[in-house]
């Protein structure tokens, strides 16, 4: 299983800010986050929460897959869909625990296959 090098996905998100010509400050403000935190992140001195996790692939328009393992692609709009806990009109949707450890789940057998 390959481990996650949190150095390298801080580099490859702060590459991704960059080439959007976004700054820490507005990262982190579409983020929820501090500028502090988000620093931390992009030097990989400290670990995100998944909900940050998934905030700042939001953000940036770019996979999951891409910011953890270095193949930064665009995300369709199915797929961020998925991630949105509200449906269009703002309402929780009641499932979507359910949704994130299916979501979860499906990631730890993709990880443990490789």
């Amino acid at each position: 299983m390959k481990e996650l090098d949190y150095t390298k996905m801080g580099m490859r998100i702060r590459q991704v800010r960059k080439a959007k010509g976004w700054s820490q400050e507005e990262l982190a403000k579409k983020c929820g986050i501090s500028m502090s935190f988000l620093g931390h992140i992009e030097r990989g001195t400290r670990i995100m929460s998944l909900e940050t996790f998934v905030s700042l692939c939001r953000a940036l328009d770019v996979d999951a897959g891409g910011l953890l393992w270095g193949e930064v692609n665009q995300v369709s709009d199915a797929v961020l869909d998925l991630w949105n806990p509200h449906t269009a009109a703002g309402v929780p949707k009641s499932d979507s625990y359910s949704m994130y450890v299916k979501i979860m789940k499906s990631v730890a057998e993709i990880m443990n296959e490789a």
